[in-house]
């Protein structure tokens, strides 16, 4: 199978939309043992889809050919096979499937573990994986062998992730859940003949842990992993088989992101802090924090090579992804055709009721005020970043300021404004995004009667919940992929999203049902007043359309201006016809909706 080229030429249509329709891809991951042998998914042919790239022969070629598209891969240690994963319609239930590298069939890679929802995947050398499986029954961690067979390391009913095994086969690293929090996960370490504990690892001081993986050179058992002091991610580098701990002091604020070097001498160090990245290198011998070079932007993912190299995907709200390289350039066989620059995104810091509260702004020409699109992020644990964002582009493009919070409960401002938005969801960011609109409308960027709230996923949540609790601060909304029902959702959704909310509400919906009502969107419905256009996937395990849809019949009954596109996928779009097609659905339904400016 080939590459196809890209659905429509980037030089057609409107500038907003060949910024969607630029070719996007994720980081490519390389095999241990044959580096020159990488796999990443591309949406090159229009739906996001797996890719094979020899760079030694410079070969590109296209793994998958899926019409919902195919989202996660991996590159066996030899080189000689990829794994792509495969759901159904976007559901991600299925199971990982293996093709060779070159070309041929494609059969299950574990014939036995049957079907599931994926729980972390760590392709270990000499035909060796360490696979993460959840179900409706739990979740387990299974050793894949050479050939496929499998044995059960691990089984328990919350969920569990498998994370590394170490470079001579002989230990496995997991995160597990078994405490019932989902945000304050458990690090264990098991022998891979039996599934013996060799360490059982919590952060007893109640910050956060995380193991990252074992030292890339065999022999070495080390387990680097990460915790939480005075409020800031730190690595730590573990002995499983001594006990011996060594903790290390990076002294960033906000959050970091550590990997070995594939030396073990060092680690690389990616620094998320207000929206933006730095790249560091930390010398284990000397203790030493050399900063990296890179613009200003935001650094999506890193990734560690032989001889000291790292590649890395790079961005910044004016200028597209590039996929960059430490040591030499990796360009990839891709069409040479960058989408369109945009505008660069200017902070703001706003008083808020739990602390002063960053957020991102992009205004269009000329003189304000302007209609305004507060676009909320997911997550909720995650942050809006000056990175290339083609949505934002897009409305600015239209006229629109756009205005991106990172309410309490985003990443890289500490574990404390992380967690503060639990026992109290949705609630709580809503009046960090409350304190940010009134300041715009203050300062006379935004019009107070054109002020559109909008987002996916989480964003999408927020933006149903803000249109029922604050129903005369906003025009319009437009939710996409959004829990309307939180109790509903967490029936009909897959078990990862169960236990999420667990922590965040601490307990179900039979056991807290008051707090699953005070933050649910139906709650106050009848109290939405602004016309609401909600997009959502058939096949979504995260946030189910079902309770989208009595949502949207509740709205009908009311004779409140609506709309309701179900596309046929699931929680992520993968096809960039859907994605155009989307946006401009939101930006007609603004446009007939939005009152117009006051002359």
């Amino acid at each position: 199978m080939t590459t196809t080229a890209p659905r429509r030429h980037l030089a057609d249509g409107p500038v907003w939309e060949r910024r969607f329709r630029a070719p996007r891809h994720t980081l490519p991951a390389w095999a241990k043992s044959a580096p020159d042998r990488c796999v990443f998914v591309s949406d090159l042919s229009g739906i996001a889809q797996v890719h094979a790239w020899d760079r030694a022969a410079g070969t590109l070629r296209r793994v998958t050919d899926r019409p919902s598209g195919t989202q996660q891969c991996a590159v066996e240690a030899s080189g000689e096979a990829v794994w792509w994963f495969d759901d159904g319609a976007g559901d991600e239930y299925g199971r990982w499937m293996r093709q060779p590298f070159t070309g041929g069939p494609d059969t299950p890679a574990v014939p036995s573990a049957g079907l599931y929802w994926p729980s972390g995947l760590a392709v270990g050398l000499d035909g060796h994986a360490l696979l993460g499986c959840s179900t409706e029954d739990g979740a387990e961690v299974h050793l894949v062998l050479p050939g496929g067979a499998a044995r059960r390391l691990y089984r328990h009913d919350e969920p569990a992730y498998a994370v590394d095994l170490s470079r001579s086969l002989d230990l496995a690293v997991i995160a597990h859940s078994e405490r019932g929090d989902l945000w304050d996960l458990g690090v264990r370490v098991l022998t891979t003949d039996d599934g013996a504990t060799v360490a059982d690892l919590a952060d007893e001081e109640g910050g956060g842990l995380e193991a990252v993986g074992f030292s890339p050179v065999r022999g070495d058992a080390r387990l680097l992993l990460q915790h939480q002091r005075d409020d800031r991610w730190e690595p730590v580098v573990f002995d499983p088989r001594t006990g011996e701990r060594t903790e290390l002091r990076l002294g960033l604020p906000g959050d970091v992101s550590v990997q070995w070097f594939q030396d073990a001498r060092s680690l690389l160090v990616v620094h998320d802090h207000e929206a933006r990245s730095t790249l560091h290198r930390y010398d284990l011998d000397s203790g030493r924090l050399e900063r990296i070079g890179t613009p200003p932007g935001v650094i999506a993912h890193a990734r560690t090579r032989p001889g000291g190299d790292a590649w890395l995907l790079w961005s910044s709200s004016a200028r597209p992804p590039e996929f960059r390289g430490l040591l030499e350039d990796p360009r990839l066989p891709l069409p040479d055709a960058p989408p369109p620059p945009a505008a660069e995104a200017r902070d703001l810091w706003v008083d808020g009721p739990g602390g002063r509260v960053h957020a991102l702004l992009n205004t269009p020409a000329g003189p304000g005020p302007y209609p305004a699109v507060f676009l909320l992020h997911g997550g909720p644990d995650e942050q809006d970043e000056d990175a290339f964002d083609p949505a934002v582009a897009a409305w600015t493009d239209h006229g629109f300021a756009v205005v991106r919070v990172n309410y309490r409960g985003s990443t890289g401002y500490g574990r404390e404004w992380t967690e503060a938005l639990r026992r109290r969801v949705g609630l709580t960011e809503l009046e960090d995004v409350a304190a940010v609109r009134q300041w715009t409308v203050d300062h006379g960027v935004a019009d107070p009667a054109r002020l559109v709230v909008a987002g996916w996923s989480w964003g999408g949540y927020l933006t149903l919940l803000a249109l029922g609790t604050q129903p005369g601060e906003w025009a319009l909304g437009l939710a996409g992929a959004p829990v309307a029902d939180c109790a509903a959702a967490h029936h009909g959704a897959m078990e990862e999203i169960k236990a999420l909310d667990r922590s965040l509400f601490g307990g179900s919906p039979d056991e807290v049902p008051e707090r699953y009502r005070e933050s649910s969107p139906l709650t106050y419905v009848d109290a939405v007043r602004a016309p609401v256009l909600i997009l959502a996937g058939a096949n979504d395990a995260r946030c189910p359309v079902a309770q989208v849809r009595d949502y949207a019949e509740r709205l009908a009954r009311r004779g409140v201006a609506h709309g309701l596109h179900v596309h046929d996928g699931g929680h992520s779009v993968t096809d960039v016809d859907e994605r155009v097609a989307m946006f401009r659905r939101q930006l007609e339904f603004a446009r007939a909706h939005l009152p117009q400016a006051a002359s």
